[in-house]
């Protein structure tokens, strides 16, 4: 079991005031989730935490384990795969999902939008997908996300069950 202290999450923003979202930057990403126990990796294009519009890309791995959460309800968040495809879920408070829903690079639906107050999940379907994330800031982590109490955390030793049992119900 890794500890979360241990892991990079984040890799380090581009910092310029202008610059293309280029297939390095992709390929940077990538290399990240590759090499993370994680199996994902943010890289930010925004310049700091307190920026008050997160952009960001985020490169996944199928096995990453995203724990459901949503935000609070002033908080909308939005997602466009740019490359790849995830199964993205949407769940009730009691934790059932209500919504699955393939988004795939180049398909009819290539991004969801997300309402604040919604709990939500994904699952990387293909190796080296990767999103464009926006969402409002500042970012705090302590208030960034609710994380749902009826889903494991992350680094416990039911996750693993979790998200298995996630892939075969979806």
């Amino acid at each position: 079991m890794f500890k979360k202290s241990n892991l990079q999450t984040a890799l380090r923003s581009p910092g310029e005031p202008v610059f293309g979202i280029s297939s390095g930057l992709i390929r940077q990403v990538l290399d990240g989730s590759r090499s993370s126990a994680r199996k994902r990796m943010i890289l930010p294009l925004h310049k700091g935490d307190a920026a008050l519009l997160q952009r960001m890309l985020n490169a996944v791995q199928p096995g990453t384990y995203i724990r459901p959460h949503r935000h609070t309800a002033d908080r909308a968040e939005s997602i466009i795969v740019l490359q790849g495809a995830i199964q993205f879920l949407r769940f009730d408070d009691c934790g059932e999902i209500v919504q699955s829903l393939e988004v795939r690079a180049g398909s009819s639906v290539f991004g969801v939008d997300i309402e604040g107050g919604i709990w939500h999940s994904f699952l990387a379907v293909e190796p080296d997908t990767v999103l464009f994330e926006v969402k409002p800031g500042p970012y705090d982590p302590e208030t960034d996300k609710e994380f749902a109490r009826w889903a494991p955390s992350e680094f416990s030793a039911e996750a693993e069950a979790y998200l298995q049992n996630l892939t075969t119900s979806s």
